[in-house]
């Protein structure tokens, strides 16, 4: 008899306990954001498109390099190809953590960016350059490179927002060290 009082008892206060335990850390709410419980955090509408700019910058990267991999078969495209990949990533979750609303169109090869530069005509120019020679393609590397790294400099001008700075961060350092293997390849040849 005790032993079925004891199991009552438990299953009683499991359930609840369990509406408690749904809530999770954050209340009934969700996260608290800035602008108080419940809300998302939010940047402004010159921070959302620079982010956007960001996301559309990492695809092109990736894009080409994907690109110059089935060209050329060269495993430094393939490989810095599926960083890129996790730079976009890094940027959508950004993105949705700011609930900025855009159509992320991830069409190989197709964009819509064109401040601060055309990403559609640099694309196809990097293409071009690209399917030239090797040593075109690995050039193309290091523009790309180069031009993320002024880009992202510029930009961490523009935030304040730490998740924000921090994913900059491992971007630029990223794109130092892609800048290293596409200099080292180009010495290579």
């Amino acid at each position: 008899m005790k032993t079925r009082q004891w199991i009552f008892t438990i299953t009683l206060l499991a359930g609840l306990a369990m509406p408690l335990l749904a809530r999770g850390p954050n209340g009934p709410n969700g996260p608290r954001g800035p602008n108080g419980p419940g809300t998302a955090p939010t940047v402004t509408t010159a921070q959302a498109e620079a982010l956007v700019f960001l996301w559309q910058e990492e695809k092109l990267a990736r894009d080409v390099y994907t690109a110059m991999y089935a060209f050329w078969g060269e495993a430094i495209f393939d490989n810095i190809s599926q960083s890129e990949q996790r730079h976009m990533d890094a940027v959508k979750n950004l993105l949705v953590k700011y609930d900025v609303e855009v159509d992320l169109d991830d069409t190989p090869g197709v964009f819509t960016a064109t401040i601060p530069r055309d990403l559609q005509e640099y694309y196809d120019g990097l293409i071009a350059q690209g399917e030239a020679s090797l040593e075109g393609a690995l050039t193309s590397g290091v523009t790309i490179e180069e031009n993320d790294i002024d880009d992202i400099v510029a930009m961490k001008e523009d935030f304040d927002q730490p998740d924000i700075l921090r994913v900059l961060d491992n971007l630029l350092d990223g794109s130092r060290n892609h800048l290293t293997a596409f200099n080292s390849a180009l010495e290579g040849l």
